[in-house]
């Protein structure tokens, strides 16, 4: 690729990166990371391409989900289960609705970075910079912890690494085996209004593998495992750069940080750091577009970003607000097709739906997530398009930040369990309630 190299970003305007104190430390941290084994391989990233490019034919579906972002200590035994259980439980359900194969991609396991509004923030009369995410500056409002550490990409790729086994060796260790969907409960259905008809999709499951062991006389391996991908925001262009390399018997540069990184909204620009940074790797890439979006700039991010029309190698992911989609999105979709074009269209109901309420908390309403992901279900088939995917904010555990859902959640609820340091996620409930209207849509009950 001409004049494209893991470095030719920092010719770019870069927005969304940190100032660091010592830029020399930032270059010592990065070539100390480049000489690291790398977090995932170049044949999982094809096989994921090719997933993908079968999602954008309509032959399968991604299920992308996980937490808005991670922090070090969610390096946890117990944290990282429940979110595996969790996307396990959601794509068991549509696997079974629609009876297409599913493609599970987590984000997880190099979340650490999120996008902000404004380079600093003030309390008391006291300037310090934003809190970026783990792998910029800490949390704590002190202008130790908020000054931004180079030492921190270093551990965010420790810490992704021990992430990454241990989802490793529960997907090949039988955790996902199919002949015990019941161990993926968690629990939450007990006295929940989705359980009677979660236990019909779980009953149904277990008499289909009975009849096709039957058929085949033997148990099918592959109902043993399932494979998991990785997915992240490639905002911190360091640490993307750092695990970006060539690799033996094949052509280009793969950033091995993780499967399918994707860009943000803030950081799309045609001429920006990040987008120049994306368009030279071989990993499937995503892009966040949304109603601040014209023609002109989606079809520039297509040419850019998917030069070759490569099958599997461009997501975009739309996110408007649910009083937006139908004003918007139609337009996107008709943009794509007059280039001739394949993406894989995949639906983020949850960001153009954000809300901060009077007393500062920061919420989504179950009923305007469903309404978006209703909405552009609609939108696509009205134009023959494929939705092929969705992208959620989750969390397998039982927290209390976004309103509504099966057991009605209202907002005095929000501070018994509001555990996010970022962005309100689904709880378990509300996730698994949201996998079956995903599964209602693509089978054309609604």
């Amino acid at each position: 690729m001409d004049n494209w190299t893991p470095t030719s970003w920092q010719h770019r305007t870069a927005t969304q990166l940190p100032n660091y104190p010592d830029p020399s430390q930032v270059t010592h941290v990065v070539g100390q990371m480049s000489h690291l084994p790398p977090l995932v391989t170049s044949w999982e990233v094809e096989a994921l391409k090719d997933e993908l490019a079968a999602a954008a034919r309509g032959e399968a579906f991604l299920l992308q989900g996980g937490d808005c972002a991670e922090s070090f200590d969610d390096c946890d035994v117990d944290a990282i289960t429940s979110k595996l259980k969790i996307l396990l439980q959601m794509s068991l359900v549509l696997v079974h609705g629609t009876r297409r194969p599913v493609v599970r991609v987590g984000r997880f396991a190099g979340q650490y970075a999120k996008p902000r509004s404004t380079d600093t923030e003030a309390r008391d009369g006291i300037e310090l910079p934003t809190y970026r995410g783990d792998l910029v500056n800490r949390a704590p409002f002190t202008r130790e912890d908020r000054t931004p550490d180079p030492q921190l990409l270093l551990k965010g790729y420790e810490r992704a690494a021990l992430t990454l086994n241990f989802i490793r060796a529960l997907a090949e260790g039988g955790f996902a085996d199919l002949h015990h969907p019941e161990y993926w409960n968690l629990g939450f259905l007990d006295g929940s209004p989705l359980r009677s008809e979660y236990g019909r999709i779980v009953e149904g499951i277990k008499q289909s593998i009975d009849f096709m062991e039957a058929v085949l006389g033997r148990e099918p391996a592959s109902l043993r495992r399932v494979d998991f991908y990785t997915s992240h925001e490639g905002l911190s262009l360091f640490y993307e750069q750092a695990q970006t390399r060539r690799v033996p018997r094949r052509e280009g540069w793969y950033d091995l940080s993780t499967h399918f990184p994707w860009i943000g909204m803030r950081t799309a620009q045609l001429d920006s750091a990040h987008v120049e940074f994306f368009r030279g790797i071989r990993n499937p890439i995503a892009v966040k577009v949304g109603p601040a979006m014209d023609a002109e700039w989606v079809r520039g991010l297509v040419e850019t970003l998917d030069p070759d029309a490569e099958p599997g190698r461009l997501t975009l992911i739309h996110r408007m607000g649910d009083d937006r989609v139908e004003d918007h999105l139609p337009g996107l979709i008709e943009t794509v097709r007059a280039m001739g074009r394949t993406v894989l269209w995949v639906c983020d109901p949850m960001h153009g739906n954000t809300e901060t309420l009077d007393n500062g908390i920061k919420t989504r309403r179950f009923d305007r997530i469903l309404n978006e992901l209703h909405q552009s279900f609609d939108v696509h088939v009205r134009l023959g398009s494929v939705l092929g995917g969705v992208h959620f904010e989750l969390t397998g555990e039982d927290v209390t930040e976004c309103v509504g859902g099966a057991r009605g959640l209202a907002e005095a609820d929000l501070e018994r369990a509001y555990r996010s340091a970022v962005d309100p996620r689904l709880n378990y409930e509300q996730a698994l309630e949201l996998a079956m209207a995903v599964a209602r849509n693509l089978r054309g009950d609604d």
